[in-house]
């Protein structure tokens, strides 16, 4: 049974979510061939000679990718059975049956695809015509979404791209280091309305065995790994599970750094492990923000305030951690103020460099399935479901927001294309920001100098230089 596992994109990590399947698959019998072509080339022979070929989708952007690919797929290779795995395919369910999937399988994903396989090998398929479920869609025998607990294999990454062709970690004093990436737990026991886990997960998370995150880093190290980054939603869903594995981590691992991701609810409720974060060797922390408008937060179900994320701003400099923050900037309720305020706050906190300069500019999405579409007044303000972008299409009511949405994006495009500082594209946003608003306003006084906040015509304000945050060279997309 020949199995081709593809991941389009992934914000430049090694795939975890097709290196684990791959060991699950090998351990099962099959002959699995690994291809991330954000990495690496389409590999046509492979692709030709597959009974089963299954694309890796756990966000929106991996899942475009892949759609494009399926007429490659089929006229390379029109028997081999279709599977569409990850956060994205049960909520594109119909969409992904209608380009030619037959498999869908969400959540809990590799005992779903070592039965698939067990299925395919038996040649238990659906004879003729495949058979439907009462809502349309076509029948089969693996959940399309599994939440069971599973014994998890240390992943193979055998035949995916070397790490040092991933992402790295540029350090405070300009050097590189080369950056594994794994997963402690998946999904979150938080709903947030807005999130893409939240219609697979629906509240809860799964955590990966301690032994098998600690073996997976052990391979990685071998092969170079200098930091590692956890995948995890939410690294401290289960802090006490997070806890040890870090502290254990450490002691096996002394000089090896990391990144994770966890809530500013979470960041404030167990702030007295943020101390246990830097002295086992965390350089910094992402979180979702999303916002400093209390209203948008409370739309959005975030479980945090303006006021909250202050103060972790203010726990993180008293511990000595590096807080990056990440933001939905533009959402249907966002003003031109309310965006000029973002800006000067994060002036204000020391943060522009905290912040990857696309955070300047990202635009909510609404996939299907969201939660957001439980509120009238966002059924209201969107349009019919766009297959082709995968997402329920909205336009801002103030056609100045629309317009400093799209400009922001094409700033912060050609500004990383051009390697810019992050403090020079947050100046041209701020630019932006002020031609939008023609507002005045006046200096305000940081840490680091002195900043203007949108409307002022100063210019040549200092910003401590970018180097002196450590942060990961690949442009965080959804």
């Amino acid at each position: 049974m020949n199995v081709v596992l593809i991941s389009t994109y992934e914000l430049g990590r090694q795939p975890f979510g097709v290196a684990s399947p791959a060991a699950w698959l090998r351990q099962a019998g099959a002959s699995v061939t690994s291809m991330d072509l954000s990495r690496a080339g389409f590999g046509p022979e492979a692709i030709g000679s597959a009974d089963l070929v299954a694309f890796y989708v756990p966000m929106h952007t991996a899942t475009r990718l892949a759609t494009r690919l399926v007429g490659k797929v089929r006229a390379l290779n029109p028997r081999a059975h279709l599977c569409f795995y990850g956060l994205y395919a049960p909520v594109n369910e119909r969409f992904l049956r209608r380009l030619g999937a037959e498999t869908i399988l969400g959540g809990e994903f590799e005992e779903g695809l070592v039965k698939l396989v067990e299925r395919l090998r038996a040649r238990i398929e659906l004879a003729g015509r495949p058979r439907r479920d009462s809502a349309g869609a076509v029948a089969q025998p693996e959940p399309v979404i599994s939440l069971a607990r599973q014994k998890f294999q240390v992943p193979d990454r055998e035949g995916l791209p070397e790490l040092s062709r991933y992402a790295r970690l540029i350090c405070g004093d300009g050097t590189l280091r080369t950056v594994g990436y794994t997963e402690a737990s998946r999904g979150c026991k938080h709903l947030c309305r807005h999130c893409p886990i939240v219609p697979v997960y629906r509240g809860q998370f799964r955590i990966v065995q301690p032994e098998v995150v600690l073996e997976d880093i052990r391979r990685q190290v071998a092969r170079g790994a200098q930091h590692i980054t956890f995948g995890d939603p939410d690294f401290f869903n289960g802090v006490g599970h997070s806890v040890k594995l870090v502290e254990a981590l450490h002691r096996e691992h002394p000089d090896l750094t990391y990144d994770v991701t966890i809530k500013i609810e979470h960041l404030l409720g167990h702030s007295r492990h943020l101390a246990t974060l830097r002295d086992t060797g965390c350089l910094f922390v992402t979180s979702a923000v999303e916002s400093i408008d209390d209203r948008v937060l409370n739309i959005l179900d975030k479980g945090h305030s303006r006021a909250d994320f202050i103060e972790v701003t203010r726990r993180f400099r008293e511990v000595g951690l590096n807080l990056s923050p990440t933001f939905v900037t533009f959402t249907p309720w966002t003003t031109l103020e309310g965006y000029r305020q973002l800006l000067s706050m994060i002036a204000e906190l020391d943060l522009v460099n905290h912040v990857a300069p696309i955070q300047l500019a990202i635009r909510l999405l609404i996939p299907a399935g969201s939660r957001l579409l439980e509120l009238a007044e966002v059924r209201e303000l969107v349009g019919e479901f766009d297959e082709a972008s995968l997402v329920y299409p909205w336009v801002h009511e103030d056609r100045r927001v629309e317009k400093l949405c799209r400009d922001a994006r094409e700033l912060v495009r050609k500004s990383e294309a051009k390697k810019e500082s992050r403090e020079t594209i947050f100046s041209k946003v701020w630019a932006l920001a002020d031609a939008a608003g023609k507002g005045t306003a006046e200096f305000i006084p940081t840490k680091s100098g002195a900043m203007p906040q949108p409307g002022s015509t100063a210019r040549g304000f200092f910003l401590p230089s970018r180097a002196t945050i450590p942060y990961l060279n690949e442009p965080w997309y959804c």
